[in-house]
């Protein structure tokens, strides 16, 4: 086959798919977020009345005009309470929205049409205006030849009369087609004849939009695409240019693209949390939505929210969550996702051309240096000034000779990261460089994320202050040479008078007071927990900290400074 036929073909492939780039680019996206109900979906532990409000202030943050904050049942839920607290603050209610669903029962294939359902009878009794009124359309439960969809048109009508009567005659109404995927497959013109309905309403009788799920997460992103692309092309036929709200499940991660088709297909809007915490495996979230709109040009979503604040709210709302950070890989807001991987452009680290976007800019972040094999000794010495601040010892020989310590760690089987305070730095320090006191400074304030190795530097700790004790009768944090080797180093060293071990010690004096300082000390045990987090007790702790963190130190101060 000639070339030429083939590029012709590319190039036409290509010149569809930047159709689909433009439509994301001017997209003025709507967000209705699900912050407060979706990330409690499917976890082992609830949100408590504070956790609710902390995650609703972080929205706020984001500018999320539209947010859903309840989700109401039989049972008295925290919801209730919250949402009582938030109207007797003075909250505006206009644009928070509850779910409720549209039959309250259904008995023998017949839904009960006649009792309100709970949620809309809560939203009135709490002061809320807008429903989100879930229907399926694809379920076995009810008789559909004789309630036919035409009577769940109808009942639909009476929901939307009683809300405009009962809650606010301005009630932001929304439909959520809960079983989209399975209504799409089995029941495809019940679901079109229902979209049909509501479209054909006088504009003063629609609904503000439908929303819709793909809670399934198996579906290619262009069959929830043509799915999506059907909904508005029944509503553009009626000339309802209405939101059309997507939401998707994530299982084989095409989450995001496929919240991505449903935008390039006609939906101008999305349904979801700031993060994907949520059922199952989550949910394609907000932020990552949002910033690739933001990444594709798109300024119509940087001037509606505030997307500068999305990578910060997402990491706290999954704190809120689950009590733990996000995964470090997890896009975006991961520790990682802004890591600068290697010394040029193109991979892992930037790209170049109309694709080029700087993540870490965007958020007002300097982008951290990945330490690796690979980094160059330029990016070594960068990552040194970037921790601990400007010294005589961070040249760009120390750096090279850094670099080649790594590689005789590997070809010593000596696995490490390099990349935190702590393994930098003894990186540097068995290279030949002397630990500083400002070293000590920055790995005391970093943040132990293990509560196991919190506990066990605690244990360490109690050790230390009874030899502080018995030194002055008080904790100073500094335990004079003799307390320390009795305390600590005596199982490692046999003789503390021996002039070697005396000139080892000295190893981790940063400061070069005569005494041994706890955040000396606590840089290599830090150290050891974040290199070797499978140690088990204090005892073990300690030796590794000695055996592969100080003693090696001392060796190389032994030595005169030169790297073994």
């Amino acid at each position: 086959m000639p070339f030429e036929d083939v590029i012709k073909d590319v190039g036409d492939s290509i010149a569809q798919e930047k159709s689909k780039r433009a439509r994301l680019q001017d997209l003025d996206l709507i967000v209705v977020d699900n912050s407060i109900r979706e990330s409690t979906v499917g976890q082992l532990r609830g949100h408590t009345l504070e956790n609710k409000w902390k995650i609703y202030n972080e929205v706020k943050k984001c500018g999320f005009k539209f947010i859903v904050v309840a989700a109401f049942s039989h049972m008295t839920r925290v919801d209730d309470t919250f949402i009582r607290e938030i109207v007797a603050k003075g909250e505006d209610v206009n644009n928070l929205f509850a779910f409720t669903e549209v039959i309250e029962e259904v008995n023998d294939g017949i839904p009960d049409t006649k009792t309100t359902p709970v949620g809309l009878s809560k939203m009135q009794e709490v002061g809320l205006i807008n429903p989100i009124i879930e229907i399926d359309l694809a379920i076995d439960s009810i008789n559909w030849d004789v309630f036919t969809v035409q009577d769940m048109c109808q009942l639909l009508v009476q929901r939307f009369n009683w809300s405009r009567k009962k809650l606010s005659p301005n009630a932001k109404i929304m439909v959520n087609l809960r079983d989209f995927p399975d209504a799409m497959v089995y029941q495809m013109e019940r679901l079109f004849a229902v979209v049909d309905f509501l479209a054909s309403l006088p504009a003063s009788e629609r609904p503000f939009g439908i929303m819709f799920e793909e809670p399934t997460g198996k579906y290619l992103p262009e069959e929830v695409g043509a799915w999506t692309g059907g909904v508005r092309k029944i509503m553009d036929s009626r000339g309802w240019s209405g939101n059309l709200l997507a939401h998707v499940h994530k299982k084989w991660a095409l989450g995001e693209m496929t919240q991505l088709e449903c935008l390039v297909n006609g939906a101008n809007g999305i349904w979801a949390s700031v993060c994907e915490e949520g059922a199952a495996l989550g949910h394609a979230c907000s932020t990552v939505t949002l910033m690739n709109l933001v990444r594709m040009g798109n300024t119509k979503v940087q001037q509606r929210y505030k997307c500068t604040m999305l990578r910060d709210a997402a990491c706290n709302v999954t704190k809120i969550t689950t009590g733990m950070p996000p995964h470090p890989k997890q896009v975006i807001y991961g520790d990682r996702a802004l890591d600068l991987a290697f010394d040029f452009g193109s991979i892992a680290g930037g790209t170049v051309g109309e694709t080029d976007f700087d993540l870490a800019e965007f958020f007002g972040e300097e982008a951290p240096i990945r330490i690796s094999t690979l980094s160059s000794a330029r990016m070594i010495h960068e990552r040194l000034l970037n921790v601990f601040g400007e010294d005589p010892q961070f040249t760009m020989k120390m750096a090279l000779t850094m670099k080649e310590t790594m590689l005789v760690d590997l070809t010593g089987n000596r696995k490490e990261e390099y990349m935190s305070a702590a393994g930098i730095a003894l990186l540097f320090d068995r290279s030949g460089g002397k630990l500083t006191a400002k070293m000590a400074d920055v790995i005391e304030k970093a943040e132990v994320k293990s509560a196991h190795a919190q506990h066990l530097i605690e244990e360490v700790r109690k050790i230390w202050n009874e030899w502080d004790i018995q030194e002055d009768k008080q904790i100073d944090g500094l335990l004079k040479f003799q307390s320390f080797y009795n305390g600590f180093m005596a199982p490692y060293f046999g003789c503390f008078k021996c002039r070697d071990t005396l000139k080892a010690l000295k190893a981790i004096d940063m400061d070069n007071d005569g005494y041994i300082d706890w955040n000396e000390f606590l840089v290599y045990l830090k150290w050891a927990m974040r290199q070797y987090p499978s140690i088990k007790d204090v005892d073990e702790l300690l030796s590794v900290a000695f055996r592969k963190g100080i003693i090696p130190a001392m060796q190389d101060e032994l030595s005169g400074g030169r790297r073994k």
